[in-house]
Parts: structure tokens; C-alpha cells; sequence
């Protein structure tokens, strides 16, 4: 079985220690879980794509933004527009380790620029970009960038009656446009930082303001026992920005991204997850070893 729905996957303890958790979660037994608390919770960017030199959201924003300074040069004085126009590399730094602060101001701008938008416009403007826009150093759009083995994770999870949600810091409703068709799970199912909707008129559009607290962090807990009632059995990721979701979950998954040839190596912001994997025995997937397809 494991040969087959996990066939991306070398013969490695991190695929055994997924086959064996969900084994256990679906046999009778001490370690059994009900089908309705049965709930997978991921981290999306670093976890189930390629998030670097950036976060692809972050290049589909920096787009709209770069015209939006274009048409209204005043901006430029105004962060994060400034670093943007300056390069400012510590800025990007604290992007590329998802520091909250950073994301905070990056997030607050996104809802800004898209307020007044309804779903279906802003919609459009996501898949125009995956449809157009190219990673600048792997050369194919974003979402063919998708960890095959999380693909394969995913059926392996769902065939044995888990829910699986995606749960990042990215926005929510960015993902939502592509989460069907790429990962397979139905866009409810999609938890992330969020903009607010206002209706009236029989029009929902999208408000200038965050709704609550950005999902990273404590957040991510917070955030998924809000939109599903439950803490996960079963959570994966890659970053600092991701223990406290990894915590509360009873079997924690953490990529490590040490495959230089095929993606990137880096342990930018994932230090603390990885030191605390090895406190918790968290199982640790090696890109480089563990996986025998990437993409």
C-alpha cells in the first residue's frame, strides 16, 4: 500500500513514521481516532510549495504594487512600498523567515490594495497570475512548483477519512483560488490571514481591515480550532512560524529543506523548529533524502 500512495517517498523512517501513525489512528486499539476527530492541518508556503526567494504571494502583491507606486509616487515614502522600491534586503530577509512583523505590514498593505474588490475580481486576478507568472529561477509557474510527495501525503491521509485543511500565514482567500484543483481539497478547507467582507447591496466586497489575528504562530492553533471545533491529530511544516500549530498536534511533521540541486537549502527561520523536533521527536522529512521526486 505505502509503495503506492506514497510512491514519491524513498524507503525512509519519516514515510514509516507516517504509515504507521495513520495505521494507528484507523485500527482499533489505544491509539485509534474517530473519523470526525480526524483532522490533518499543513503550513502551505516552504510546506506544500516553493517559498523561496519569496513567498509566491508576495510575488503576485509586489506586481500590483510596483503599479500602484507607478500611478501614485508618494507611496514610495510609505513602507512596505519603500522597501520594495529600495530593495531593502533586511526587509526581505524578515520576509524569507516569515517574520510576524514583517508579514503584519505586508498583510495590512495587501488588504488596503484590494479593498472594495469583490471575490470574483480579485479571483481573476490570482489566476491571471498563475496562469502568466514564472518563478524567476525554476522557470515554471508557481503552482507546478507543489511537492509531489505532499500531493501524495494528502491522498494517503483523505483515503483514510482525515480532513485535511491547508493552514498558512499567506492569505486566505489567495489560496483559495487555486486550492482545488492544486491540492485537492475543497476551498473551505483552506484556513490563512484574511481580509474582512462587508455586504450590502447584495454586494460582498472586501473590507480594508484584517479579520483577527494573522495565521502565525500561536495563531495557527487558534485559527484551526476556530474554523473546525478541533486541534489536529496530524500537522505538518516547516518553519518557526509553525511549532505552535506542530505542538498541538498529536503526530508533527517538519519538511527541512536541505535539497540545494533540486530546490533550495536554507535554514532561514526554521532554526527553533528544527532544534525543537529533535526535543520532541518530531518526525523530520529531508527533502535531499527522503523524497525521490520533488516536484
Amino acid at each position: 500500500m505505502t509503495e503506492k500512495v506514497l510512491a514519491s517517498w524513498k524507503d525512509c523512517s519519516a514515510k514509516q513514521a507516517i504509515v504507521d501513525v495513520v495505521t494507528a489512528a484507523t485500527t482499533p486499539g489505544p491509539a485509534f481516532v474517530e473519523v470526525a476527530d480526524r483532522i490533518a492541518t499543513f503550513d502551505n508556503d516552504g510546506t506544500l510549495w516553493v517559498e523561496q526567494p519569496m513567498p509566491p504571494q508576495f510575488d503576485f502583491v509586489f506586481r500590483t504594487w510596483e503599479e500602484e507606486v507607478k500611478a501614485d509616487p508618494s507611496l514610495a515614502a510609505q513602507q512596505p512600498y519603500k522597501a520594495l522600491i529600495e530593495k531593502d534586503q533586511q526587509f526581505f530577509k524578515g520576509l524569507a523567515a516569515q517574520d510576524p512583523k514583517v508579514v503584519s505590514t505586508l498583510l495590512e498593505a495587501f488588504t488596503r490594495s484590494w479593498a472594495g474588490t469583490t471575490p470574483e475580481e480579485f479571483d481573476a486576478q490570482v489566476r491571471e497570475w498563475t496562469r502568466t507568472v514564472k518563478h524567476p529561477t525554476l522557470g515554471v509557474p508557481y503552482v507546478e512548483l507543489v511537492y509531489r510527495p505532499m500531493l501524495e501525503l494528502f491522498d494517503l491521509l483523505q483515503t483514510n477519512d482525515f480532513r485535511v485543511f491547508v493552514c498558512s500565514g499567506g492569505g486566505r482567500d489567495f489560496m483559495r483560488v487555486f486550492a482545488e484543483e492544486t491540492w485537492g481539497i475543497p476551498k473551505e478547507s483552506v484556513i490563512g490571514s484574511a481580509a474582512a467582507y462587508t455586504y450590502a447591496d447584495g454586494k460582498l466586497v472586501r473590507d480594508r481591515t484584517l479579520l483577527g489575528s494573522l495565521d502565525l504562530g500561536a495563531g495557527k492553533p487558534e485559527h484551526i480550532f476556530a474554523h473546525t471545533g478541533r486541534l489536529p491529530v496530524f500537522a505538518g511544516g516547516n518553519a518557526d512560524v509553525d511549532i505552535e500549530m506542530l505542538q498541538s498536534a498529536r503526530f508533527a511533521l517538519l519538511v527541512n529543506h536541505d535539497d540545494e540541486e533540486r530546490e533550495f537549502a536554507y535554514t532561514t527561520g526554521a532554526g527553533t523548529s528544527l532544534a525543537k523536533a529533535k526535543e520532541l521527536g518530531w518526525t523530520v522529512v529531508s527533502m535531499k533524502n527522503d523524497w525521490a521526486t520533488m516536484f
